[in-house]
């Protein structure tokens, strides 16, 4: 059995545009990746959260560092074969004033934390960084929030894969292959739900064949 663990933020945890739910685990990206691997072989694991950033705490919500959550994740999840990582949206956010690259270190620091991890023997987890969808015009009432958003993350693929580079390790563009939904600019639909999911079970496959 083979141990796929999915870091990210409300895209992983399958925040719904429409209405603010949450999709089913059957529509979500990772139960459509767990369909599309089988369950004899491969076993996913779900860890997302709405918010969540790479390094960065947001004030008055705790816990959305996932640079401080991932330690005990780890740890948690043992034995782990791959490590998704989809984390950078939500950096985005006015309040952070951060730049693309910046961001991308943030999501580098992360995957290092899983490289350097204690509970694995050096070189036995794989990782995958995933650069996430390019924002879209953002609804009035974020306008302020993600303001100059969709620049930065159209800059998200280059540098993300600059960063997988320097640590060797595999990388993916989310945008290559789903687009963030009309309705908030940020979330993505059912059918793109789908389409990542089946996607990246292609990729895992070869990662991990």
């Amino acid at each position: 059995m083979k141990n796929i663990l999915c870091f990210g933020d409300s895209n992983t945890w399958g925040f719904a545009p429409h209405s603010g739910e949450r999709y089913a685990l059957d529509v979500r990206w990772t139960g459509v990746l767990q369909h599309s691997l089988g369950r004899r072989e491969y076993r996913v694991i779900e860890e997302g959260l709405n918010g969540r950033t790479t390094v960065y705490e947001e004030q008055g919500r705790r816990h959305r560092s996932g640079i401080e959550i991932l330690p005990a994740l780890l740890e948690s999840h043992q034995p782990l074969d791959l490590v998704v990582v989809m984390l950078g949206t939500n950096d985005l956010k006015s309040c952070f004033n951060q730049t693309p690259l910046q961001i991308a270190h943030g999501a580098k620091r992360v995957c290092e934390t899983i490289l350097e991890c204690e509970f694995f023997p050096a070189g036995s987890v794989e990782v995958l960084l995933v650069s996430p969808t390019v924002v879209k015009d953002p609804p009035q009432e974020y306008e302020e929030e993600l303001k100059g958003a969709m620049d930065k993350s159209r800059e998200f693929s280059k540098y993300y894969k600059q960063v997988s580079g320097e640590l060797d390790i595999h990388f993916f563009d989310a945008d290559s292959v789903v687009k963030a939904s009309d309705v908030d600019g940020v979330h993505w639909g059912v059918e793109q739900h789908g389409l990542f999911g089946r996607e990246l079970c292609e990729i895992i496959k070869e990662i991990l064949p």
